[in-house]
């Protein structure tokens, strides 16, 4: 399986490690993936038999300019150059995430697809605008699109509806889809401290980035609700369709009364298909012990769907950080391999 890497950042070299450590594990699965490509924002590297990993690593220990490598480093690689070639199998699209255009992911997803060429994506730009017809693209061209690693990463939330609940009508979703949220109202939880200092406390450990608006505000929850939204129960929502609070406006004095009450504060995404029409939300929620996600603490995401016919479904956990990520576009290069096509 030969493959082009788009965007080289922390996911991006994550996942090349992944390609590394895990040598022996695709051999066994009989996956031969070769890497033709890393394109970055100003060149990338080439090489027609592979690059060579090992050595990619080493080089990037101390060096972050990939076209200065000196085994097919360049400032002339690029996106369309490898479009011309039409020498790989596999786009993997990591660039970072543009809520208003898509850009320049859109592109990327789009051509590649028209070209027939599979796409596995990191990016919910392209996936939160414009699934419905990334996906018509796809099918017309025989080419899959893998979006696993938009909604949660580690969590099998995306793949989970597509294939576990495939025959049934998705009548609701709520999840529990940022890691950083989760963490500040369970450290509040477990200190009895303030917001700030939970805060300031995820963003010590690297949980929190030093501006955490998407995250504490609702917006990461919001965009990964949209997606699942779109692509599980065949809707076209935006962002525009639902109303969204975060956390920030969480006392300590409002996290002890709820553990007095026996409950714990969640912020939840939440959609709904009441009467012929979905409606989503995101907000905090008191969840009492008998809710299946009160018991989903720290960095710990979760998911709950309930169908008409398979009933209800519950995933919680999955690791947070840049190598789960890239593990999660691994997972997607796998079952593409093994012959699913989402």
């Amino acid at each position: 399986m030969r493959v082009a890497i788009i965007g080289y950042g922390g996911v991006g070299r994550a996942f090349v490690q992944l390609l590394y450590d895990k040598k022996d594990y695709l051999n066994r699965e009989g996956l031969q993936i070769q890497v033709n490509y890393i394109i970055g924002k100003n060149g990338g590297i080439f090489n027609s038999k592979g690059i060579d990993l090992k050595d990619l690593i080493e080089y990037g220990a101390s060096e972050r300019d990939i076209t200065k490598y000196p085994s097919g480093g360049s400032n002339y690689v690029s996106f369309e150059k490898m479009l011309q070639n039409r020498d790989v199998d596999v786009v993997i699209e990591l660039t970072p995430t543009n809520k208003e255009t898509g850009e320049p992911a859109m592109t990327h997803i789009k051509k590649s697809l028209e070209c027939g060429i599979n796409v596995v994506t990191a990016n919910k730009g392209p996936i939160l605008l414009a699934y419905k017809e990334l996906k018509t693209i796809a099918i017309k061209n025989s080419a899959i699109l893998g979006i696993g690693c938009t909604t949660g990463g580690a969590l099998p939330s995306i793949n989970g509806g597509i294939i576990d609940l495939a025959g049934a009508d998705i009548l609701s979703i709520e999840g529990v889809l940022n890691g950083t949220s989760n963490f500040i109202i369970n450290e509040m939880e477990n200190s009895g401290c303030t917001y700030l200092d939970a805060l300031k406390k995820a963003q010590q450990l690297g949980i929190a980035e030093t501006d955490p608006s998407l995250d504490v505000e609702g917006w990461d929850t919001a965009t990964k609700l949209v997606i699942l939204t779109n692509v599980l129960m065949n809707e076209q929502k935006s962002l525009e369709d639902l109303s969204v609070e975060g956390i920030t406006k969480i006392t300590a004095e409002d996290v002890k009364k709820c553990l007095h009450e026996g409950k714990k504060y969640k912020l939840l995404g939440k959609a709904v298909k009441e009467n012929g029409e979905t409606h989503l939300t995101v907000g905090l929620e008191k969840l009492d012990r008998t809710h299946p996600l009160y018991g989903v603490d720290g960095k710990n995401k979760a998911v709950r769907y309930i169908s008409d016919v398979l009933g209800d479904l519950t995933i919680i956990g999955g690791a947070s950080g840049v190598i789960p990520a890239g593990a999660s576009i691994l997972r997607d290069l796998i079952n593409i391999y093994r012959g699913y096509r989402f």
